[in-house]
């Protein structure tokens, strides 16, 4: 117990260093403002609570030889988890430029906070973290998703209380209904309650207490309140409380029902240990005390002096000797390399990972010319993929799996571990042992999935495009720890985050406006060339090919954009998996004369975009036999820029024999055009680029007076050719835009563009009469003969 006590002292005494000290790291001298950082950052609020549960964490695991991880919730927490890290041993393991010594003092404290150093969140950099915490929400989240399918491990979330109000947190106290403990790790929250935030008090900390307690019964937890401030009486109580809910979880492990897991609620002063008042201003137990306390220590002596007393009153000279070697027997406390908390395989998953085990995609495949849902194959594909790799992958998404076209997972049941009705055995698929996780919620999804990955297993998430952005922020969180982790060097490589969108934009037949939003690929696409991939498959086999090769890769996030409906199918299996390779490609059943040097450029990204220019390509080749037309289909998004900016750009010359120097491109893209020009604005023909795609204001950008009177209700329920119209990426707006463009048949395309224009005023006075589109327009009545008489 007394060298808890003493870690405990220690670990707070090197956090207030890292926050202000550069010089005189052990006091050997009077305090003086040489001494301090010129510019101090950090922040100290949380930081007594973290190291005081990664001491008594490892503590119990020493005594129970356990496998654990440590999730730090709280924002900006790196002073009070490096700290132990330090006393550990496990940061000079890896950093031996903090060597545990004097000098080894003063580099840690330099380099906190610094630039080129440590930063202030539990960043890659550090090890045993998985969590940079960033952006509050999803320690809890993440947790659960670690433990899934590693049966030994415990994860320790700690949640603070300023995180435990934010919408994702709140909803991931129900993760524990989705965790079989036969098959599972556990997890065990810390509610970290220091009563504030930046500048305001927390909700959970002015809750009464039955209140507070009744709320996680609720929950389905045990919760146990731990409180006060003396300090020997605060780490006993919490040392008995982490033993009770270690016993506790021993007792569940194993067990095939759901379990009631201990919570513990630590409520102890923000700011804990630190100088109570200033000047008459509260610090400890205040919101003064969340980040620097007092930054004034440079210009004020009475700052400087009670910075001084402040770090004094940790007695140092007991905690290190004159050399600044540690004075704590840390044997007594943390367990055997290997199993510390620093220094567990589970928060480096890439050593844990195993390459998954894929079945022949072609296997699934379907026939080309024909019509098809594009993501029903490849649901068959990831039931194999769970059938052959039964411990290490899981689908995930919220509650759209089914309507997804993802069904056929299900074969390996739904997890679910509350209580199931009669009719729920009426292809309701819930099972104890689940592989596909679903809840409405996508930020859990999301953080299940991360923290799945991160502790060295594979999966995918699969949602609506229209509901993406809201897990934009968590993917670019998660695609900053990737692109960090890749220049740690001890960091193994994780299976990528794979997310496929689906029920596209184009395709919110009966949900209208609301669903229409492209906009996540925008947020993703400036992102770190060497961990984002954005996919745009035309079709279920090259969905599959792609799908296939994307779970074999690493370090990626990879945005897949494929729609679920029925469209037709153009690539047999083997010249997908090509296409996909080499992610453009031209389609000669698409192209006109192809032989001869083209009038004009045809291309496309996007299922239904590619699938509206086929079709404006048949109708030229009806009326300009002799047009040659080159049609260039982009599946990864990237290879349109210069691979001076992306490794997967063209470079100019290989770009120029795609889309010529000189001719018209009339491209068809998926989301918004704009986003088309910015990646290509350096190409040689970026003059003669012409994007279409969506447009949310569609008003301002119609200028075609025929087209006017069918924009009444554009928020509500469209045609799916309705809708291409309006944004005028459909079949007739593309063949008069190649019509206008094209110089060789600009004079004598003016009838045919009248032709055209009366199609589309058919179209719409049939969609607005009928409610679906005009017979003559389908897929199987209008491309699909064509597309089989060319084969023919």
């Amino acid at each position: 117990m007394e060298e808890l006590i003493r870690a405990f002292r220690a670990s707070n005494y090197l956090a207030v260093g890292m926050i202000y000290l550069r010089e005189n790291p052990l006091l050997k001298e009077p305090l003086r403002k040489e001494h301090l950082k010129p510019r101090l950052l950090g922040h100290w609020g949380a930081s007594p609570n973290i190291s005081l549960i990664y001491l008594l964490t490892s503590y119990v695991l020493k005594e129970y030889s356990l496998d654990a991880i440590y999730v730090v919730g709280p924002g900006h927490g790196a002073p009070g988890y490096i700290a132990p890290l330090y006393i550990e041993g496990t940061l000079t393991k890896f950093y031996p430029q903090f060597s545990q010594n004097e000098a080894g003092l003063r580099e840690l404290f330099r380099s906190f906070s610094f630039p080129g150093g440590l930063g202030s969140h539990c960043t890659p950099e550090l090890p045993g973290s998985i969590q940079e915490g960033g952006e509050l929400g999803y320690s809890l989240s993440h947790a659960f998703g670690a433990v899934f399918d590693n049966p030994e491990l415990i994860a320790v979330a700690l949640v603070g209380d300023g995180e435990a109000e934010t919408g994702p947190l709140s909803t991931s106290w129900h993760s524990s209904k989705f965790l079989n403990p036969a098959r599972d790790g556990l997890v065990l929250p810390v509610l970290s309650l220091n009563g504030y935030k930046i500048n305001n008090p927390t909700i959970f900390a002015r809750m009464p207490k039955e209140e507070l307690l009744s709320l996680f019964r609720g929950y389905g937890y045990e919760p146990k309140l731990i409180q006060g401030e003396e300090l020997t009486e605060v780490i006993q109580s919490t040392l008995e409380a982490i033993r009770w809910a270690f016993n506790t979880l021993l007792e569940l492990r194993g067990q095939r029902k759901r379990p009631i897991l201990p919570l513990l609620i630590l409520k102890t002063p923000k700011g804990w240990t630190a100088p109570k008042e200033h000047n008459g201003k509260y610090i400890e137990g205040y919101w003064r005390s969340h980040q620097v306390p007092f930054s004034d220590v440079h210009t004020n002596l009475d700052s400087l002096r009670l910075l001084e007393e402040w770090l004094l009153s940790y007695r140092p000279s007991e905690l290190f000797d004159k050399e600044g070697r540690l004075l704590i027997k840390t044997e007594e406390i943390f367990p055997p390399e290997g199993k510390r908390l620093g220094d567990t395989k589970y928060a480096n998953g890439g050593l844990l990972r195993v390459p998954l085990n894929l079945p022949n995609p072609a296997e699934f495949s379907i026939e080309s010319f024909s019509l098809h849902s594009n993501t029903l194959p490849l649901g068959k594909y990831l039931s194999k993929v769970i059938a052959k790799n039964p411990k290490s992958f899981r689908v995930f998404g919220p509650d759209e799996t089914a309507s997804n076209r993802l069904h056929a997972t299900f074969e390996h049941g739904k997890a679910w571990m509350l209580e199931t009705l009669s009719q729920d055995k009426d292809e309701g698929s819930l099972s104890e042992d689940g592989r596909v996780m679903e809840v409405l919620s996508e930020h859990m999804v999301e953080g299940w999935l991360e923290g799945y990955l991160l502790t060295g297993k594979h999966g995918l998430l699969s949602t609506y495009e229209g509901f993406a952005p809201i897990i934009t922020s968590m993917v670019n969180q998660f695609g900053k720890w990737l692109d960090i982790s890749q220049d740690v060097p001890w960091r193994a490589p994780i299976s990528s985050l794979n997310l496929l969108l689906t029920s596209v934009v184009w395709r919110q037949d009966h949900n209208g406006f609301t669903h229409q939003d492209p906009g996540f690929i925008n947020s993703i696409v400036d992102k770190w060339p060497n961990v984002v991939r954005l996919y745009f498959p035309c079709d279920a086999n090259t969905l599959l090919a792609n799908v296939h090769l994307c779970l074999q890769s690493t370090n990626r996030v990879n945005i897949i954009v494929c729609d679920k409906q029925v469209h037709p199918q153009y690539l047999p299996y083997d010249k997908a998996l090509s296409h996909v390779i080499k992610g453009i490609g031209i389609f000669d059943f698409a192209s006109l004369n192809l032989e001869e040097e083209p009038d004009v450029i045809l291309a496309s990204c996007g299922d239904i975009p590619t699938k509206e220019s086929i079709c404006a390509s048949f109708i030229l080749r009806e009326f300009f036999p002799k047009l040659s037309i080159r049609f260039v289909n982009v599946v990864n998004l990237f290879r349109l820029t210069p691979e001076s900016e992306h490794p997967d750009g063209l470079n100019d010359r290989s770009f120029d024999l795609y889309f010529s120097k000189d001719k018209p491109i009339i491209f068809n893209f998926h989301g918004y055009p704009w986003l088309i020009h910015r990646l290509t604005y350096k190409r040689t023909n970026h003059k003669n680029l012409h994007v279409r795609g969506y447009r949310e204001n569609r008003k301002t950008g119609i200028d075609e007076v025929h087209l006017q009177p069918f924009l009444k209700g554009r928020g509500g329920i469209t045609t799916p050719l309705q809708l291409a119209i309006i944004n005028q990426i459909d079949r007739f707006s593309i063949a008069m835009d190649v019509i206008q463009r094209t110089p060789s048949i600009q004079l004598k395309g003016g009838k045919y563009v009248e032709i055209l224009k009366e199609m589309q005023i058919k179209a719409l006075k049939f969609a607005y009469n009928e409610g679906i589109d005009h017979p003559e327009f389908s897929d199987e009545n209008f491309l699909l003969p064509k597309l089989r008489q060319l084969n023919a």
